[in-house]
């Protein structure tokens, strides 16, 4: 009887271990519950998108097309410096010192854009990164809340057979033996099964500002994004095959990847939505999605670098 009651003595201890740990992953996940990614300063951008008849402003410039490349005149048209290239162009066909003066000036205002657009991009990418960290860790206490509660689970399964197998030892009397094992036997199944939920726990997760919502939806209705980096989302020529736009493909495999191609539920996903109640992979689809927003930030910045590199030429 003595190794009984130690026996559930050290069980309590345990399962006391494991609530202690489920108290600081709840703490833990109220202070990751609201963003702290969101800029302290909230900027109001001129709610102004650039042209997207993209073949006609290339062939009103074909002009530039021996030195700029149709992206590098795009990202002109869409920065608003076009009349300065123009009047560069048309500078570098004198000589005199004054020109040259004027030259440079015109260069640092086309930079001056260029350094904008670069900051922009950044603050987009770092901003995707910093919701990517978040929500990978909410998931991560996730996780660990799941592993909590199938440990605890695991634990009663094994403590209801041990003590109902010592209970049975103990017992003398076979019907009231055999009842303790099949009781036992019975209730410490229905834990094991228990462990077996696919879902899992849900936790609240808020977003208000949801940087996937505009993507999804393929509209700028928020002040999320500055409207050249929504451009350069939206418009064909700069993505890898040009007949849809990054936001267009990055949709298409989200559908497929993230939500198997059920687009009715992807529509009624909490993760387009202000936030609400996550389970765990949720969590990690989010994180992923966030993810790939970033990069695909991140490769803008080589549209750019190819316009720098043609204006150096221009100046040469």
């Amino acid at each position: 009887m003595k190794r009984l009651l130690y026996f559930l003595a050290f069980s309590c201890i345990l399962t006391s271990c494991v609530s202690k740990k489920n108290q600081s992953i709840r703490q833990n996940i109220l202070t990751l519950k609201d963003s702290y990614c969101k800029a302290p300063f909230k900027y109001n951008y001129e709610n102004k998108l650039p042209s997207y008849n993209s073949d006609s402003i290339i062939t009103a410039n074909k002009d530039l097309k021996s030195i700029f490349s149709d992206q590098s005149i795009l990202i002109l048209n869409a920065l608003d410096n076009l009349d300065e290239v123009h009047e560069i162009m048309e500078l570098k066909k004198e000589n005199s010192l004054e020109s040259q003066v004027k030259v440079l000036q015109l260069k640092s205002k086309i930079n001056s854009k260029i350094t904008i657009a670069l900051t922009e991009l950044d603050a987009v990418a770092a901003e995707f990164d910093c919701e990517g960290e978040r929500v990978a860790q909410i998931g991560s206490y996730v996780d660990n809340l799941n592993d909590s509660r199938n440990n605890k689970l695991i634990l009663y399964s094994i403590v209801t057979g041990a003590a109902a197998s010592i209970a049975g030892g103990i017992v003398k009397d076979n019907a009231w033996s055999n009842a303790i094992d099949i009781g036992g036997g019975a209730l410490g199944a229905g834990f094991g099964l228990a462990t077996l939920n696919p879902k899992g726990k849900k936790v609240e997760f808020i977003h208000q500002r949801n940087l996937l919502r505009d993507v999804w939806n393929e509209k700028l209705e928020s002040p999320n994004f500055p409207p050249f980096i929504w451009y350069m989302y939206t418009e064909r020529k700069f993505s890898n095959r040009e007949k849809q736009s990054i936001i267009s493909s990055m949709k298409d495999r989200w559908l497929h990847y993230q939500f198997d191609d059920n687009k009715l539920k992807a529509d009624k996903s909490v993760i387009f939505s202000d936030g609400g109640y996550y389970r765990s992979d949720d969590l990690h689809n989010r994180a992923a999605m966030l993810n790939q927003m970033q990069s695909a930030t991140r490769t803008i910045n080589q549209s750019i670098n190819y316009l720098l590199l043609d204006l150096d030429k221009l100046i040469l």
